[in-house]
Order: structure tokens, then C-alpha cells, then sequence
């Protein structure tokens, strides 16, 4: 205590507290989130991480692989995102310190420990969502499924219009035939002057303009592929509505549709930071370059059973390979939805909005065993029920009105509260909202990580509740 002073404070010796050891079971609370997944990984199956490292004689021993999951997974539970941030915590933050103890990897470590082992961490999901389901977690009553924009590791400053890279071209082009010709004018000059050079070397000039031209190129190419993709959807889809109009004898109205074209449109833009990524509409009426974050949450306890990432913007072709997904996962969890009294398995309620609409998505999730509630049109708030046809005609008629059944009102209703607070608890609460890793295959990755932290949450709040009750 200090003599200065009047007033009494509590005791302070910043030089005993620096020479004493601080151990974090001693500081934090018992039923802290770090000390569950000190306990929680141990069960997981982690072969498949260890692999790589079993032949390897090389180099030092490396980092146990179950720390470096511990770690992770807690990072992203907590909102460390960054591979920087987290070897910083390792060092001054004493949940961090609880799970590396005196060991602590460097950001780089931890940064290709990720990369290398994302795919592992889809394992690790579907083992999280069995350990779910033996809590009681996961009761299938209603699975919903939607999407959400987040932004990609692509800066917008690093894209070009198909338009533009059209003049770029030709202008590239023109300038590297005007630098090959000053290279060969200034080799006979100096063959004459000084005798013969080797002859492989090229001005930095021409190597930097060839190497952007191929650049661009390569893009140009990636949008023509993707433009000749969009251009056999479109023939599908108008020779669907073909066969449905004359299926139902309806005659087509409105303006004749234009022929349907493979070439990009000149505002059709590519990427050079990330090419996979394609810029999208966001929830703040802009456009930026994202990935379309796809999940679906089951309504019990807000359990993620399936997860992905797409490029596409839209959800219109999502349900089906959602649907895949999410029997897939819960078979390798050992899931099963219940039985009616003959021992049959039950469909699953889905509920997913207009978005994914279509007749074959609708088709296909009752082939998958889902029996699915769909929003065929955007609804109206405050909007007057619409009076439901005798007998409707069409499969999209049929929906709207399995929509419109008090049971149906009742599961879709249920959908606003299931699927959406998940993003918000996501990019909200722990603050992800943008992709660290670049190319789609890391980004699914990475997006499989945030969801397995997700359901470890749920997992370690249901227990301290279970505790605490």
C-alpha cells in the first residue's frame, strides 16, 4: 500500500505477480468453453489429421495435431479468426495458454495447419453432429435450409469487365509486337557493334506484358466457360416451361424471348485475386465479391447437419445438393428420422424459402425422403390470404397450397427462427464475416470450420445448462 495515499487499495506487486506461475485451471471458471473442448477432443477420430505426420522422419517434431485442432476450434469459437491473432493469444490470453501450455506455434504454423488439414475438419463436423444427436440435439421435426453472402478474400480493384479486357487484350498485343520489334532492331545493332548474345533474354517490359496478357486471357477464357454454361441452363429451363405450357394447354404470353447467347456479356467481370468468386448483390443493396453460404439447421436445438459454399448467387439450384448433404451427414452420424407404426421411416419437414423453388427441387427433396414446404413467390406482411384453389393444376399450385395449410403455416412459419439467427450468431456475435482463405474448395472449407464451431457451442451451452438445472 502506497503512503501517499489516503484511500486504501487492494494490494498490488506487479514484480512478485511477474515471477509467479499463472495457471489457467486455477483462473478460469470451471465450466469455461476451453476446458469442453479439452474434453471434447480427445473423442473425436483425429486419424486422418495424424496421416501425414505418421511417415514423416524429417525435420523437428512437430506440434501434437489434437492441440492444434483444440486450438482452432476454440479460435473459432471465440471469434479469432486470424492466424496472427491466434499465435498473439497463445501468448497473453490464458484460455489460449490452457491449451498450448509452454508449446505455442507460431502464426505461420498455424496458418498451414489449416490450409492442409480443411478437408479433415468435414470429418470432424459430421462427428460433432453425432455428438449432438446422442445429446438430444438433433430431433428432425424440421430442418431448414437457407443461404447468406459473405464477402470473399477478393478485392473489387482486381477485376475487369470482359469489355474491358477485350481492348486490353488488343492493346497488350500491339504493345508487345512493338517491343519485339525494338528487341530485334537493338540485337543487329549490337551483333554488329559487339558480336553475337545468347539470344534467351527478354526485356523486363516484354516478359511483364506477356505474363498480363496471358493474365487476362485466362480470364476471358473462365467467363466465355461460364457464359456457355448459363446458355444451356437457360435452353433447359425454357424447354421445361415449353413442355409445361403444352402440357397444360397454356399459351405463352408477354414478348417473344431474345435467342439465347453464348458470349459474356461486356459488364460480365472476373476476378484476378480470386477467380472462383463471383461478385454478388448484398444484404446493404451493393455488390462486392462473395461466396453464398449455404446451411442447414435443424429446429430442435439449431444444430448446422449440413453446410457448403457456392459460387452461384442465387439459390435456385442449392436444395437439392443441400438435401444430399444433409441425409449423407446424418447417415454418417448414425441419425435416423423416427418411424411410424409400421416401422417405416417418416419424411423429414423441410422448410426452405422461394429462393430455392423449382418442381424438380421440390421432386428431388421427396425422393431424398424430406417432405418439403416451399415458398413458391415472395409473401407479402399484412397481406390478406389468398383463397385456395379447389384443385390446383399445377405442381407449383400444389405447393403454394401445402404452404397454405394450417400445418404448413405452422412448420414455415418456424423457419424464420431456425435457419436465420444462425447467420446472425455467426457474423454478428462471433463477428465472421469475411473468408480469410482464397479459391473455393479452402472456402468450403473454412466455412465447415465456423459451422463445426457453431454446433460445439450449442453443444458446450446445453451441457452448462443441463449443470446448471
Amino acid at each position: 500500500m502506497s503512503e501517499q495515499h489516503g484511500k486504501t487499495y487492494r494490494s498490488w506487486d506487479p514484480e512478485r505477480y511477474r515471477h509467479e506461475a499463472q495457471s489457467p485451471a486455477a483462473k478460469l471458471p470451471e465450466g469455461d468453453l476451453v476446458f469442453f473442448l479439452l474434453d471434447t477432443v480427445p473423442r473425436l477420430n483425429l486419424g486422418r489429421v495424424y496421416a501425414p505426420y505418421e511417415t514423416e522422419t524429417r525435420g523437428a517434431p512437430p506440434f501434437d495435431p489434437a492441440m492444434m485442432v483444440c486450438l482452432l476450434l476454440y479460435a473459432y469459437c471465440v471469434g479469432v479468426f486470424s492466424s496472427r491473432k491466434i499465435a498473439l493469444a497463445c501468448e497473453r490470453n490464458l484460455a489460449f495458454m490452457a491449451i498450448v501450455g509452454q508449446e505455442r506455434p507460431d502464426f505461420r504454423t498455424i496458418s498451414d495447419f489449416r490450409k492442409q488439414h480443411l478437408a479433415a475438419f468435414k470429418e470432424v463436423f459430421v462427428q460433432v453432429v453425432r455428438l449432438a444427436g446422442e445429446a438430444g440435439l438433433v430431433k428432425l421435426g424440421n430442418v431448414s435450409t437457407d443461404g447468406t453472402k459473405i464477402q470473399g478474400n477478393a478485392s473489387r480493384h482486381k477485376a475487369m469487365s470482359y469489355g474491358y479486357m477485350q481492348k486490353a487484350v488488343e492493346r497488350l498485343r500491339e504493345e508487345i509486337e512493338a517491343l519485339v520489334t525494338a528487341a530485334y532492331q537493338q540485337d543487329e545493332a549490337e551483333d554488329a557493334a559487339l558480336g553475337s548474345r545468347r539470344g534467351d533474354e527478354l526485356p523486363a517490359e516484354l516478359a511483364r506484358r506477356e505474363q498480363r496478357l496471358a493474365t487476362i486471357e485466362a480470364a476471358m477464357q473462365r467467363l466465355e466457360a461460364q457464359a456457355q454454361a448459363e446458355a444451356e441452363a437457360e435452353r433447359q429451363h425454357r424447354a421445361a416451361a415449353e413442355a409445361e405450357r403444352q402440357r397444360t394447354g397454356k399459351p405463352h404470353r408477354g414478348k417473344a424471348l431474345k435467342p439465347v447467347s453464348e458470349s459474356p456479356d461486356e459488364k460480365a467481370q472476373s476476378n484476378f485475386t480470386d477467380p472462383e468468386l463471383h461478385i454478388m448483390p448484398t444484404n446493404n443493396k451493393g455488390w462486392d465479391y462473395c461466396g453464398n453460404a449455404q446451411a442447414s439447421v435443424d429446429a430442435a436445438c439449431q444444430i448446422i447437419v449440413a453446410c457448403d459454399v457456392t459460387d452461384a448467387p442465387n439459390d435456385k439450384r442449392q436444395a437439392e445438393p443441400m438435401a444430399q448433404a444433409t441425409r449423407a451427414n446424418l447417415a454418417q452420424a448414425g441419425i435416423e428420422s423416427s418411424q411410424d407404426e409400421a416401422g417405416k421411416a417418416q419424411a423429414i419437414p423441410a422448410t426452405l424459402d422461394n429462393g430455392y423453388y423449382s418442381e424438380a427441387a421440390a421432386q428431388a427433396l421427396e425422393d431424398l425422403g424430406f417432405d418439403p414446404y416451399m415458398a413458391t413467390g415472395r409473401q407479402k406482411h399484412h397481406a390478406p390470404a389468398a383463397e385456395a384453389s379447389d384443385a390446383p393444376a399445377s405442381a407449383k399450385e400444389r405447393m403454394a397450397a401445402k404452404v397454405r395449410t394450417p400445418e404448413g403455416k405452422a412448420l414455415y412459419a418456424r423457419r424464420k427462427v431456425i435457419v436465420e439467427p444462425v447467420f446472425g450468431q455467426i457474423k454478428e456475435t462471433r463477428g465472421f464475416r469475411r473468408f480469410l482463405l482464397r479459391g473455393l474448395a479452402k472456402i468450403r472449407g473454412e466455412w465447415c470450420l465456423v459451422c463445426l464451431t457453431h454446433n460445439l457451442l450449442k453443444l458446450w451451452r446445453y451441457g452448462s445448462a443441463q449443470s446448471a438445472a
